[in-house]
């Protein structure tokens, strides 16, 4: 009897509950360290008694009659208790939402409602930017703490440990669909408020195997990986499953990411690879050549969110032999979506020249680029249009968001907003931006959010605000307006300053008798980054 192909292979569920179990099993000898303070005090736990751990916070969560499908934010930093949670909340069957506490409080609230969070985990050092907005969220019935909170800022809130311990071994992990949803995050890549993207199992364990490949990450059981991008942010570019799987040492420095704590915690720890945006690998240098660091350890750094400087990798490498590879992606992509190693046997001219692209595309993504009208351009790396991937852990949609779903899907590819080119052996160059959003320091910034408060100011007739180079944080935001009366820099930067974070604030500001439009009447951002992006180049 000749059996069906479909028949030749067993259908084995592909869910983090498989990575759970090796890391605890497997690799149960592997040690995940976190950083406590800025004197550099640690604490230290094995995988297998984290893993240990974890299955007691999964039979805490289901103690409080949480359920699969249930949603369950973590408002916490890079930590130990935030890694069990990574894999407690998914593998018991419920869904992970990764809170940014970079939002503002506003956005926060409704990444919590949108989400449907039941349940928050969060750090105590963090209470205090959650406790003001905790009455209106209504749908969330339980808080975890962890820490101590001497403020008591959540009415009935749970002890983390308490909850722990009160829990026998023993928790059955249920069988989950490899398609169900394992976690939420949100990206504020575009105008209004942020947009929510859910990872299925499946999605996540094949990221992370593709991420353990030569092609890719470059990671091993050998490495110590300093987990530097935030947990919160595009699932910490997958590090902690990435970890776990393949038995690597894990370092966490919490929120001590100053250049000080960081480069001292790569000496103590002797760190071999990280990841994380461009911002902070210049600090990082600055301090060990200001004070004669040993970044000897540190072999691997991959570097994205943001154009990566050339001279920064080049530095790097020259004086402390680190490679800086630029790598691509995006919240709906997760990163890694094309990487930028060095091409076998190249010159030192290809050499550099390729590690200026955003990367070569990584296995299990499928680019392409394609004009205003939708047609697919040549692989030729010189023709310009939008770039479009799609892949298995790549977003179909955004998590309830029909009309913002409508116009970033196509027929099952994914409009980035980035515009660039390909070549036939696949590197991908990124060389503009379709959209105005401004990034600056890895992090977006709505130009239209900035725009619509700077005109509600009674001196204000017209703004456009635009992104201008900066040397520390890639693109910083700058206003141009038209006034209709008599108004300062200073009078409308602390108009604003009540309305968002420092970090949004506009660089400089532009005074115009009229903004220049475009044939439709839209503003001409294009003519003014020509203007004045050009003046602040030119110093």
């Amino acid at each position: 009897m000749i059996l069906p192909l479909e028949a030749a292979t067993q259908d084995f569920q592909l869910t983090l509950t498989h990575i759970l179990g090796r890391m605890r099993g497997i690799h149960g000898d592997a040690e995940i360290v976190t950083q406590l303070d800025e004197t550099g005090r640690t604490k230290r736990i094995l995988a297998a008694e984290l893993g240990a751990r974890a299955e007691r916070l999964a039979a805490g969560l289901a103690s409080l009659g949480l359920a699969p499908g249930d949603r369950v934010g973590v408002f916490s930093w890079n930590s130990q208790e935030h890694l069990e949670a990574y894999y407690a909340v998914p593998c018991s069957g419920l869904v992970l939402h990764t809170m940014n506490p970079r939002l503002s409080a506003e956005q926060i609230a409704y990444t919590v409602e949108h989400a449907g969070d039941r349940a928050i985990i969060v750090d105590a050092s963090l209470a205090p930017a959650l406790a003001p907005i905790a009455a209106r969220l209504d749908g969330v019935e339980h808080y975890v703490v962890i820490g101590e909170d001497p403020s008591n800022s959540f009415s009935g809130a749970a002890d983390y440990e308490e909850l722990l311990a009160a829990q026998e071994a023993g928790f059955e992990w249920p069988e989950l669909d490899e398609r169900s949803a394992a976690a939420l995050c949100y990206t504020s890549g575009t105008t209004g408020n942020p947009k929510g993207v859910a990872y299925s199992h499946r999605g996540l364990c094949l990221h992370t195997l593709t991420m353990a490949g030569h092609d890719a990450y470059r990671m091993s059981e050998r490495d110590r990986i300093l987990a530097v991008v935030p947990m919160f942010h595009a699932m910490a570019w997958n590090l902690p499953y990435l970890a776990g799987m393949v038995g690597a040492d894990l370092i966490m420095p919490g929120r001590h990411l100053q250049p000080e704590p960081l480069t001292k915690l790569i000496e103590a720890e002797r760190v071999t690879a990280t990841c994380g945006v461009p911002t902070i690998w210049m600090d990082v240098l600055r301090y060990a050549e200001e004070h004669g660091s040993d970044l000897s350890s540190l072999e691997l750094a991959i570097c994205g969110g943001t154009q990566v400087p050339p001279q920064l990798m080049r530095e790097f490498e020259q004086r402390h032999g680190v490679a800086i590879v630029q790598g691509w992606g995006m919240t709906e992509t997760l990163p890694g979506a094309a990487l930028a190693h060095d091409p076998p046997a190249a010159g030192e001219e290809e050499r550099w020249a390729r590690r200026e692209h955003a990367g070569r595309v990584t296995p299990f993504y499928e680019i392409r680029i394609v004009a205003d009208d939708g047609a697919e351009l040549p692989r030729d790396g010189e023709s310009q249009g939008e770039i479009e991937i799609r892949g298995p852990a790549v977003a179909s949609a955004y998590f309830r968001n029909e009309e913002a779903s409508a116009a970033s899907f196509d027929d099952g590819w994914l409009r980035t907003g980035d515009v660039g080119t390909i070549d036939e052996r696949g590197w991908l160059r990124i060389t503009d931006r379709a959209k105005d959003v401004i990034k600056s320091g890895g992090e977006w910034i709505s130009s239209v959010d900035l725009e619509s408060a700077l005109m509600a100011h009674p001196a204000v007739a017209e703004a456009a605000v635009i992104a201008v180079p900066d040397e520390r944080w890639s693109e910083r935001p700058f206003a141009c307006v038209a006034v209709s009366g008599e108004v300062s820099e200073a009078e409308l930067s602390e108009f604003l300053a009540g309305r968002f974070e420092k970090w949004w604030l506009p660089e400089g500001f532009a005074f115009l008798e009229e903004i220049p439009k475009t044939s439709v009447g839209k503003f001409d951002k294009k003519a003014l980054r020509g203007i004045y992006a050009e003046r602040r180049s030119d110093g």
